[in-house]
């Protein structure tokens, strides 16, 4: 081949000397890398394209997705310049130079298409399988991470003109130190393997942990971060092995079962709690909601202290309807026929313990719906009405000053 190009340089009236032939040879590297370049990306890569648009098929969608086209040909282009060094250089300067480089450029190319082909993979086996994207994200990460590391092995053999044994003996006495900058890496690697064997987060979750400053929804789980959309738009990234070693609340439960809980309590005025009348119940009586439960409470409270013989002339004998305890059945009751609450989950309206601040009256059931903006409309409702007919039962909410 040399002596083709000595004789093809002659022709051209071109004295043959050493510097004359290492620019040609040089020049017709680059000149085929130039036309391989052109050939793959711009016939192959978009005869494929064309192909791809008219049937997709695995082959061909696999080759455009995750740049893995691009990274073969540029792959293939490596070992062009490889091939032509060693069959047009003798060894020296020139040829260990493009030697070297073409071996780099070979080793991080075919690990990057090894990285698209891994991701394809997984992406189908994800498509395929309905398994959770975490669960496979983490063993991705994990496989990326190995081959990375054997590539980076490699490299450094080549750049330093060593064995890759003898590489990896001098890594071994470095493992203390590898082991500290890979800390991170390691807990990250080992709290993935928990969190998607035990399904404790998922990209998705609204989780909150106050020690990060994290309230809002994954929307993405790595090897050695986790980040979290909190709900004023900002990101917080967390320490995946965080999530392992500190306690963090998952709102995935309550996702799931489609419905939120409401439990607020309202402060009642004590001074403002009372005894029925017979005025008061047969005013009462007139909403469709208590009148169901006034009679049949009047019955039962009537047949007691008629059996018992109450003097009733003195409040503190026999059983009466107190106007808090009315107030109590009539909030259940609106709840139980509000359509805005799930009725197969707990609904109750129970009474706190008193403090400074009045008698708490607790509401506690739960929305037919988990989205942010309608639960709290919900619960807006159901409050703005509860305080609105405190009135009809002679009560008053409390309120400092």
């Amino acid at each position: 081949m040399k002596k083709h190009l000595i004789s093809l340089l002659r022709d051209f009236g071109i004295e043959p000397t050493f510097l004359a032939i290492s620019i040609s040879i040089l020049l017709i590297i680059a000149i085929t890398s130039i036309v391989m370049h052109l050939i793959l990306h711009k016939v192959i890569l978009k005869s494929i394209k064309k192909i791809d648009k008219k049937k997709r098929n695995f082959i061909t969608s696999s080759l455009l997705e995750e740049n893995l086209f691009q990274r073969l040909a540029l792959l293939f282009q490596g070992v062009i310049v490889n091939w032509q060094t060693t069959i047009w250089i003798e060894k020296g300067y020139i040829y260990e130079t493009l030697i070297v480089v073409s071996l780099v450029w070979i080793y991080v190319f075919g690990l990057l298409a090894i990285y698209s082909l891994i991701d394809k993979i997984f992406k189908t086996l994800h498509r395929k399988t309905h398994t959770p994207f975490f669960a496979m994200q983490s063993v991705i990460q994990s496989i990326k991470l190995i081959f990375g590391i054997i590539c980076f092995i490699y490299v450094i053999s080549i750049l330093m003109d060593k064995s890759p044994v003898a590489i990896l003996s001098g890594l071994g006495a470095m493992s203390a130190v590898l082991m500290l900058v890979f800390k991170d890496t390691i807990l990250g690697f080992t709290a993935g393997l928990q969190l998607s064997t035990n399904k404790m987060v998922e990209i998705g979750d609204w989780i909150e942990m106050s020690k990060y400053g994290a309230d809002g929804d994954v929307i993405d789980i790595g090897l050695n971060v986790v980040k979290v959309r909190n709900f004023d738009k900002t990101i917080t990234t967390i320490p995946t092995y965080a999530l392992v070693s500190d306690s963090f609340k998952n709102y995935r439960g309550m996702r799931e079962s489609g419905g939120r809980r409401i439990k607020r309590a309202i402060k009642i005025d004590i001074h403002s709690i009372k005894f029925l009348s017979e005025e008061d119940i047969k005013r009462l009586e007139k909403a469709n909601l208590l009148a169901p439960y006034l009679q049949e409470k009047k019955n039962e409270i009537k047949n007691y202290n008629e059996s018992n013989k109450f003097d009733l002339s003195v409040a503190m004998n026999g059983r009466r309807l107190t106007n808090i305890g009315t107030l109590r059945a009539y909030i259940l009751t609106y709840l139980k026929n509000h359509p805005n609450i799930k009725k197969d989950m707990t609904i109750m309206v129970r009474q706190l313990a008193p403090d400074e601040y009045g008698i708490p009256l607790e509401i506690y059931c739960f929305t037919s719906t988990t989205v942010w903006a309608d639960y709290e409309n919900i619960q807006s409702d159901i409050f703005d009405h509860i305080y609105s007919v405190l009135q009809e039962f002679d009560i008053k909410p409390y309120q400092y000053g």
